[in-house]
C-alpha cells in the first residue's frame, strides 16, 4: 500500500509564493509519473503541472512562468514552487503519483492541502 502526503500549504497574499512537497510511502518499486492538482470550490479538479521520471515537464496555461514541478527521486517526493500566486490559485491542491509495487501499478491520491491566496 502507498501513501501519499502533501504539505506546505496556507494562507498567502497575492503576490507571494509558496512551496507545497508530496511525499510518497510504502510499498514502492518505482515511480513513474507524479502531478499536482488542484480543486477550487465548486469546480472540478484541474491538472496543474505533470513531472516523467526523467525530468519532463508539462504545465497547465494558468500555472506557466509562475509555478516549477521538480521532484527527488532518492526521496519520493515532488515538489510544487507557486510565485507570484493570484486568488483564482486558490484551491485544494493534490498530488498524484504512478507507483508500481513491483507486481501491481496504481494511480495514488494524497489527501490534500489548502492553499488559499487573499487579495
Amino acid at each position: 500500500q502507498v501513501q501519499l502526503v502533501e504539505s506546505g500549504g496556507g494562507l498567502v497574499q497575492a503576490g507571494g509564493s509558496l512551496r507545497l512537497s508530496c511525499e510518497a510511502s510504502g510499498t514502492i518499486f518505482s515511480i513513474n509519473g507524479m502531478a499536482w492538482y488542484r480543486q477550487a470550490p465548486g469546480k472540478q479538479r484541474e491538472l496543474v503541472a505533470t513531472i516523467t521520471r526523467g525530468g519532463f515537464t508539462i504545465y497547465a496555461d494558468s500555472a506557466k512562468g509562475r509555478f516549477t514541478i521538480s521532484r527527488n527521486n532518492a526521496k519520493n517526493t515532488v515538489y510544487l514552487q507557486m510565485n507570484s500566486l493570484k486568488p483564482e490559485d486558490t484551491g485544494v491542491y493534490y498530488c498524484n503519483a504512478g507507483v508500481s509495487s513491483g507486481l501491481a501499478y496504481a494511480s495514488s491520491w494524497g489527501q490534500g492541502t489548502q492553499v488559499t491566496v487573499s487579495s
